[in-house]
């Protein structure tokens, strides 16, 4: 052992940062100080942030849902019916508290087509891995034929989600909506909207 600790000596080569040892019978490998730390400095984050990183990857919300289906409404004060496709893209902003949606339909009723536009944002609550629950309003804009002209509306919507796997990858939604014109007359209306949804990873 007292031959082993006399072998042992600490040899530096000048430079404060690398320090080697060396032993009666040969040289020991460098030990390259800053290299170390950094090395530290580096493998400390991977362990640290890489279960976060996974746990958010696993809560992940899709980038976007697209809605595709069918639209009627109905003119409180005329009464009348219009009927026509439907489509949407819903973006999660912030989880559990704010989705964006923005969609285009085509009404269409006896003389006279109505191309409507709306941006609606909507508070979503998760009742469970099924089914998923959504109120929200938000500006319109409508051009109808037939010298109905430009119309600026309020919406609000209520939206019911329904998803049979857990996966959400497809599934199908129902919403009815209320709106309310700003323009001359103050058209009031009320509609309903269902078909497919289908999540965008």
């Amino acid at each position: 052992m007292g031959d082993i600790r006399a072998g042992l000596n600490a040899n530096w080569d000048g430079s404060p940062q690398c320090k080697s040892f060396q032993l009666r019978y040969g040289k020991l490998a460098a030990i390259n100080l800053p290299m170390t730390h950094r090395a530290i400095f580096v493998i400390i984050p991977v362990f640290v942030f890489c279960p976060i990183a996974q746990l958010w990857a696993e809560d992940k919300e899709p980038f976007a849902v697209v809605e595709l289906g069918a639209a009627t409404e109905r003119s409180i004060q005329e009464g009348t019916y219009s009927v026509g496709p439907s489509a949407s893209v819903e973006f999660p902003v912030i989880k559990d508290w704010l989705e964006i949606e923005t969609g285009i339909s085509p009404l269409f009723r006896p003389g006279q087509t109505e191309w409507q536009a709306d941006l609606l944002f909507k508070k979503p609550f998760t009742i469970n891995e099924h089914v998923e629950f959504m109120i929200g309003a938000g500006p319109q804009l409508s051009y109808a034929t037939a010298a109905g002209g430009t119309q600026i509306a309020s919406e609000l919507a209520l939206e019911w989600m329904i998803w049979p796997s857990a996966d959400r990858k497809f599934g199908w939604f129902v919403e009815p909506t209320y709106s309310y014109s700003f323009s001359r007359g103050h058209e009031r209306a009320i509609g309903v909207t269902t078909g497919l949804t289908m999540a965008i990873p």
